[in-house]
């Protein structure tokens, strides 16, 4: 595990030498975070790239970058390959040469052979840049379901990439520029979009895809999508379909515990998290497992993770949070590089610190909501098409009209406009940070005029999202898996693991992301994950019935949220209004400050439940400071004090 970074001339050379190793040590320390045991280079007059490493595989070798035999081919890699060995043992065969045991040689040695079609050899998680000598060309991968990140911004002279966006920002030619759509996207969902960031120019290289850059010349493809990877639905009775979910389940944390350090987990009590630990256990490992709880009895779950740690014989750690880790709020927006609007970044950040401290790899549990159906608004959407489904479109037309006609914030306003919406339209609505009529009132002039200007508005991004459902194959449950497995999840969920671990150096694993599981599960009928009876996981947890105890099964499903209505409403209420009445924050002109007024108003009197919106807004300002206005967060830490100082 590491972090990458790199750029390459479109034509001619780099530059002066000593131009481009400043350039490549200003990229290398914003990132050491990622990998504080190692760090290697490599530039020639058309290419320069970097890594930072964290060493997990080949402690003493694997160092990077690394170069096939002819040193036509040089690589910089980040993430995990689970299936190396096999792979390093058939290229032997072929006369391959090796000078390490890493996973990183594989994957140089096999481009010799397959070119960028070597991802589809690859079971893990990776994002890597292949240099091309030769052909001078550059080519950057990023994992089927995008566990890694992978960024990069072509500009005038180049191509800029990496890891994160702040090391891309090392770099003089790129700017500091926000995108209105990009904007637009995060206050509708809370992040910005599959295949941009929040600043103009810079692009994220979405999951599943690979960059190939030749002469100022760049093309993406896909080379994945789960829905022509998984293809037609299978018809499997439940046993057969009960065993085959177990084996893929212990198949693949078997894969995910290959390393050269000890491997813990996170655990939270839930189904996910318990199955993985569960399944370590069965297999003959005996985890450090680590456990974030609230002082909040409604949010905490530590009881239900103890019992599977007592039940597994785990070494087991825990940790309170209190409405002070507020205060981690500047440190967490400087790690996820853009804004973000997930509150379970707190907590995320915190467990992390707490496993970093004992462990270098974690196995989580993230992926069983979208892989299983495990979120509550699949069975929200499906007894809403029932109750609201027949309604025949002069019926909704009536509906919308008379929730238009309804003073704003009227009780039923919101209802009657929500139940007038087509079912896939209901879906994405109903996820919006902010829904549809309150976004086009919260935005500014300045930014309502950039969107027109690109010939979007308030709404492009639900009506982007909401295509992306409506083109999905299936009944609606495989399409709301489809959707969120290709946005959300790698969007919000594997993002902020991504960042908040890798904040700590930590490596977090997610073997229910495994692609062959993934899509082996995607073809099984929606019955058998929803169930008729509203069952969220059925299929999941009969699987894992004889793995974990009853009360863990039966429980009620919480996520991993955050007291942060009752926060907001007490020991949070004085920065927030700081935050969001400071005159910088009103002087951006992205939002309409009125709006922006009432709805921490209706939050404080208890009118209205707006946390999520308020801190989406927060962040979005303290993101601003740091990225655009260069107040940085304080640095604290040993590794930081490196990474900000040299």
């Amino acid at each position: 595990m590491c972090g990458i970074y790199g750029f390459v001339a479109a034509a001619g050379d780099l530059g002066p030498p000593e131009r481009v190793g400043a350039t490549l040590g200003a990229m290398d320390r914003s990132i050491i975070h990622r990998g504080p045991d190692d760090n290697g280079q490599y530039f020639d007059d058309r290419c320069a790239m970097g890594m930072r490493r964290l060493s997990i595989i080949d402690l003493g070798g694997g160092k990077q970058p690394i170069a096939n035999e002819d040193r036509r081919y040089w690589i910089v890699f980040n993430g995990e390959i689970y299936n190396y060995r096999s792979l390093r043992e058939r290229l032997l065969t072929r006369g391959h040469r090796f000078t390490t045991t890493s996973d990183t040689e594989v994957i140089i040695h096999l481009f010799e052979e397959r070119g960028a079609a070597v991802v589809d050899a690859l079971a893990g998680m990776f994002g890597f840049a292949v240099w091309d000598r030769q052909r001078h060309e550059l080519v950057l991968a990023r994992d089927r379901l995008g566990i890694k990140p992978m960024y990069y911004a072509p500009t005038p002279r180049g191509l800029v990439f990496g890891s994160e966006l702040k090391s891309l920002l090392c770099h003089p030619d790129v700017r500091r520029a926000v995108s209105p759509e990009a904007l637009s996207h995060y206050l509708s969902f809370g992040t910005t979009p599959g295949d941009q960031s929040i600043l103009e120019g810079v692009r994220k290289l979405p999951p599943g895809h690979i960059l190939r850059y030749r002469g100022g010349d760049l093309s993406v493809t896909r080379y994945w999508d789960l829905a022509a990877a998984a293809g037609e639905e299978r018809v499997v009775d439940e046993r057969e379909a009960v065993a085959e979910v177990r084996a893929h389940l212990r198949r693949a944390v078997e894969s995910h515990l290959v390393a050269d350090v000890p491997v813990g987990a996170f655990l939270s009590g839930g189904i996910d998290s318990a199955s993985v630990v569960g399944t370590m256990a069965e297999l003959g490992a005996r985890p450090k497992t680590f456990s974030i709880g609230f002082e909040e009895a409604e949010f905490n779950e530590l009881d239900y993770a103890r019992a599977i740690a007592q039940k597994f014989g785990t070494d087991h750690y825990e940790l309170i949070v209190r409405p002070d880790a507020w205060e981690l709020t500047e440190k967490l927006v400087w790690f996820l590089d853009e804004p973000f609007a997930d509150v379970s970044a707190i907590p995320t950040f915190l467990v992390s610190k707490l496993a970093a401290e004992q462990v270098k790899v974690v196995l989580s549990g993230d992926g069983g909501d979208e892989v299983f159906a495990g979120y509550e608004r699949y069975g929200w959407a499906v007894a809403e098409q029932r109750r609201f489904g027949w309604l025949p479109r002069p019926a909704r037309w009536a509906l919308t009209r008379a929730a238009a006609a309804l003073p704003d914030r009227a009780r039923g306003k919101n209802f009657l406009r929500h139940i007038a919406q087509p079912p896939h339209l209901r879906y994405v609505d109903g996820e919006s940070l902010f829904p549809a009529p309150m976004k086009e009132r919260l935005l500014g002039p300045e930014l309502r005029r950039a969107l027109a200007d690109r010939r979007a508005d308030a709404l492009a991004a639900t009506r982007e999202r909401v295509a992306l459902l409506d083109g999905a194959p299936g009944d609606l449950v495989k399409r709301m898996l489809y959707l969120d497995t290709m946005t959300y999840l790698p969007l919000d969920i594997l993002t902020k693991v991504d960042r908040m671990t890798m904040a700590h150096s930590l490596e977090a694993r997610p073997p229910l992301l495994d692609h062959t599981l993934v899509e082996r599960v995607f073809q099984l009928g929606s019955s058998l994950k929803l169930a008729p009876d509203g069952t969220q996981k059925a299929i999941f947890k009969k699987a894992v019935a004889d793995l974990l105890p009853p009360e863990i099964l039966s429980r009620p499903k919480r996520g991993f949220a955050v007291p942060i209505v009752k926060w907001f409403r007490g020991a949070l209420k004085a920065p927030m209004q700081e935050l969001l009445g400071d005159r910088r924050f009103v002087e951006r002109g992205w939002l309409d400050q009125g709006v922006v007024g009432a709805v921490v108003a209706e939050h404080l009197d208890g009118r209205r439940d707006h946390a999520l919106p308020i801190w989406s807004l927060m962040t979005l300002e303290l993101w601003a400071r740091q990225f655009l206005d260069g107040a940085q967060p304080a640095i604290e830490s040993p590794r930081e004090e490196e990474a900000a100082h040299g």
